[in-house]
């Protein structure tokens, strides 16, 4: 099987839907996205990402 990219479509009444709900809606939607991937990735990615906010990584 060939590896395809992703391709993510949204129809513009869909994106018209998003655009009108509150900022702190967003908000909370994407803190809890952050918060899923952050539980669903491997250690050594947390080891890695930590190593970035100290600046111990360049």
């Amino acid at each position: 099987m060939k590896n395809e990219p992703l391709l993510y479509y949204k129809t513009k009444e869909e994106i018209e839907s998003y655009r009108k709900k509150s900022v702190k809606l967003k908000l909370e939607w994407l803190e809890a996205q952050m918060e899923f991937f952050y539980k669903a990735m491997p250690e050594k990615a947390k080891k890695i990402r930590k190593k970035l906010k100290l600046g111990k990584i360049f």
